[in-house]
């Protein structure tokens, strides 16, 4: 399993997470489009959950699936 550091969400402090940025998202979300756990991206809750909201957000919304087709 890919291990991710939150190094990139620390680069942008000053930026909020979006539900429209599909390219950070992405990067969340594992092969099967599952959210992957806070062990494995090394968030911390908060942030973790921030990104949570924005994946749901972005699911309602058609711009990631939330099923894989394959």
């Amino acid at each position: 399993m890919a291990s991710y550091n939150n190094k990139y969400i620390s680069e942008k402090k000053n930026e909020i997470l979006d539900y429209k940025d599909i390219d950070v998202l992405r990067k969340f979300i594992n092969d099967q489009n599952k959210i992957l756990s806070r062990r494995s991206t090394g968030l911390n809750s908060k942030q973790q959950k921030q990104v949570t909201k924005c994946i749901k957000r972005a699911r309602m919304l058609a711009l990631l699936p939330f099923l894989n087709k394959d």
